[in-house]
């Protein structure tokens, strides 16, 4: 494993962001997300966009936080984390969902739902949604749909997810 360097996204970043989604994903769809989210001022936070950094400072990994709603209240959507395939199994990915839930909580924001791989993201804390009382607008599997409240003395809000409209959903 390597340490993995880590800092927020700048707008020079934007184009080696959309590269990294290019290279770790079979569709541009990933990379398109992410240009419409940032081009959504309803969606993007900034700050909220973090990457793990090579020496030299090149991008090799991405984690994305935007605005979504649980129940109407606000929350946090993890997607996508991408990390360049030369990098994987390095820590990369790891490093920048830390570095971007790390980021979420000093902004004082309290909940993350992210749809994705059962056996990654219960390593940073996230357990089923439905645990919660959240459920997707669509069929999900419930092991993959995970949720993390990053203030544990706040409730957490339950409902369906309101993702953005970038998402399709």
């Amino acid at each position: 494993m390597t340490s993995w360097a880590t800092r927020p996204e700048t707008a020079a970043d934007a184009e080696a962001v959309r590269a990294v989604n290019l290279a770790a994903f079979p569709t541009p769809g990933e990379a398109d997300l992410v240009d419409a989210l940032r081009a959504d001022p309803a969606a993007w936070i900034e700050g909220l966009s973090m990457l793990a950094v090579e020496p030299d400072g090149t991008p090799a990994g991405h984690a994305l936080l935007t605005r979504c709603h649980v129940g109407g209240r606000p929350a946090l959507a993890l997607a996508p984390c991408a990390v360049l395939p030369r990098a994987q199994r390095t820590g990369a990915g790891s490093a920048a969902v830390r570095a971007v839930l790390d980021a979420a909580r000093r902004r004082g924001e309290h909940l993350v739902v992210v749809l994705g791989h059962a056996a990654y993201y219960p390593r940073f804390g996230f357990t089923p949604a439905s645990r919660l009382g959240i459920r997707a607008p669509f069929d999900a599997p419930d092991e993959s749909l995970m949720a993390l409240a990053l203030d544990e003395g706040r409730p957490v809000p339950s409902g369906t997810i309101r993702y953005a409209p970038a998402f399709g959903v």
